[in-house]
C-alpha cells in the first residue's frame, strides 16, 4: 500500500500520547462545535495537504477522463486519509482534517458531484483584470488541471456517495486516532460562481441560488456528521483583483453581498457554532500589491454565518494586518484563526516567531478566542510538482504546534 514508507518508528507511540492529551482536552467539550482555547491555544490548518504519488496518479488520471479503478481508488484513499490525520496528531495539530485528498481542486470537486457543468470555458480561469507586475505573470504557467467546466444546465446531484465515503473516511480515521476535533471544507458558492462561469441561469442572482440550494445539502451532512464545516472563500477578496477595475469598488461590495447572501441561505438551519469561514487573497507566492486590504472588507466577513473566521496572516503582504484588531471589535462570542504559518514556501518558520504570531493576536481579541492555523491549503490543487514539498509541509505544521505551545506557556504560565 502507497504511504507506507512514510511512518517512522515509534510513531505510533508519538500518536498515542498526543491524542491521549487531545482527547483530555476536549472530554468536557464534545459536540459539533468549534472549540475555544481555554487551557492552550488550539492548532488546525487551512484543509488542503499534498496527495501522496498513487492516489495523485490516481485523481489526475480521472481528470483526465482515464477508466479508473473505483474499488482500488477507495481503498488507497481510505489509507491515505488514516495516514494524514495520524501524521496530523504526531505533528500535535489539535483539529483535523482528511487533507481532502479525494478532490483534485479545493472547489472544481463538485463538477463530479453535480450535474450541469458539462460546458467548456474557453478563458482563464481567475482572468485577472489588473495586474500589477505584467511581465511577471505573463511568464507563469497556465492555470493548473485540464478541466475548465461550464454550468450548461440546471444544477442537481449526481454523486452523494462521493460526499459520504469522504465523511466515513475521516470517521474512520480520527475515531482510531482518538481526535476529538475535525472538520471538512466544502465551497462557497461565490467561489464556485467565480471560478465556474454560468451560461445557463437567466441571472447571476439565480446561479448563486441554484448553487446554494445544492451545496446546502453537502453542509448538511458535513455537521450532522459530527465534524466542524468549513466554508472556503477565496472569492471574498480574490475577486477584487480577478473580477474588477480599479475604480468598481461599489460594484465588487455589491457582489459580495450577494455571495454572501446565498452563503446565508445555504447555511440556513445549520448552528453557527458549527462553522468556520474560510477567506485568503489566493495561494500562490506573487507580488499581491493590488490585494484589497483585510480593513476594506471585514464588515462583508462578519456577514457570514460562522463561529470563527479563518484569514491570511504570515504571508509578507498581510502579516501587519494583526494590528487592525486593536480598532475592529471581533464579534462577541466569535473566534479568530489567523494563518501563522505561510503556505506558499518551503521556508520552515522558526517556532519562537510563530509564538510571536500567536502572542500578537491574543493581544488584541484575547488567548479563548484565538485558534493558531495556516494562510491556506498546502494542496489547494492536486499537482505533481507541490510548491512545498511533502517533507517540508509536515515540518511547518509540527513547527506549528511547537510555536502554539510555547506561546500557551506564556499565556497560561
Amino acid at each position: 500500500m502507497a504511504g507506507t514508507g512514510h511512518r517512522k518508528d515509534g510513531w505510533a507511540e508519538i500518536v498515542g500520547a498526543t491524542a491521549s492529551r487531545l482527547a483530555r482536552y476536549h472530554e468536557a467539550n464534545r459536540g459539533v462545535a468549534v472549540q475555544r482555547s481555554r487551557e492552550h491555544i488550539l492548532t488546525t490548518h487551512a484543509g488542503s495537504l499534498y496527495r501522496p504519488p498513487e492516489l495523485l496518479e490516481m485523481i489526475t488520471a480521472g481528470v483526465q477522463g482515464a477508466p479508473l479503478d473505483a474499488q482500488r481508488f477507495a481503498d488507497e484513499l481510505r489509507h491515505d486519509v488514516d495516514e494524514a490525520v495520524n501524521r496530523q496528531v504526531a505533528c500535535g495539530i489539535d483539529i483535523v482534517g482528511d487533507g481532502e485528498l479525494s478532490k483534485p481542486n479545493f472547489s472544481d470537486f463538485i463538477v463530479d458531484r453535480l450535474s450541469g457543468f458539462e460546458g467548456e470555458n474557453p478563458h482563464e480561469v481567475f482572468p485577472n483584470r489588473r495586474l500589477d507586475f505584467p511581465d511577471y505573470y505573463g511568464a507563469q504557467p497556465g492555470p493548473s488541471g485540464t478541466r475548465r467546466p461550464l454550468c450548461v444546465g440546471p444544477i442537481a446531484w449526481k454523486d452523494k456517495q462521493a460526499l459520504h465515503r469522504d465523511i466515513e473516511n475521516l470517521r474512520a480515521a480520527v475515531t482510531s486516532a482518538g481526535v476529538a476535533e475535525a472538520f471538512l471544507p466544502s465551497p462557497s458558492p461565490g467561489i464556485v460562481a467565480m471560478r465556474i462561469p454560468n451560461a445557463y441561469y437567466d441571472s447571476e442572482d439565480a446561479y448563486l441560488d441554484a448553487l446554494a440550494e445544492a451545496l446546502s445539502e453537502e453542509y448538511r451532512a458535513i455537521v450532522d456528521a459530527g465534524f466542524i464545516l468549513q466554508i472556503d472563500a477565496p472569492d471574498a477578496p480574490m475577486a477584487w483583483t480577478a473580477q474588477f477595475d480599479a475604480e468598481r469598488f461599489d460594484d465588487y461590495s455589491r457582489t459580495l453581498s450577494m455571495r454572501n447572501a446565498a452563503l446565508n441561505d445555504a447555511l440556513e438551519g445549520i448552528p453557527e457554532e458549527s462553522v468556520r469561514y474560510h477567506i485568503c487573497w489566493g495561494n500562490n507566492e506573487a507580488p499581491h500589491t493590488l490585494d484589497i486590504p483585510l480593513e476594506r472588507i471585514i464588515d462583508q466577513v462578519f456577514k457570514v454565518r460562522a463561529q470563527a473566521y479563518s484569514i491570511e496572516a504570515a504571508n509578507p503582504r498581510h502579516a501587519h494586518e494583526w494590528d487592525l484588531w486593536r480598532d475592529v471589535r471581533l464579534p462577541d462570542g466569535k473566534i479568530l484563526i489567523p494563518g501563522v504559518i505561510d503556505s506558499t514556501t518551503n521556508f520552515v518558520e522558526h517556532p519562537q516567531l510563530v509564538a510571536q504570531r500567536i502572542m500578537q493576536y491574543c493581544s488584541v481579541v484575547g488567548r479563548e478566542n484565538v485558534i493558531a492555523g495556516t494562510d491556506c491549503g498546502f494542496g489547494t490543487m492536486a499537482r505533481l510538482s507541490p510548491r512545498v514539498h511533502p517533507d517540508v509541509m509536515w515540518a511547518k505544521l509540527a513547527t506549528l504546534a511547537e510555536g502554539a505551545r510555547i506561546a500557551s506557556e506564556r499565556l497560561w504560565p
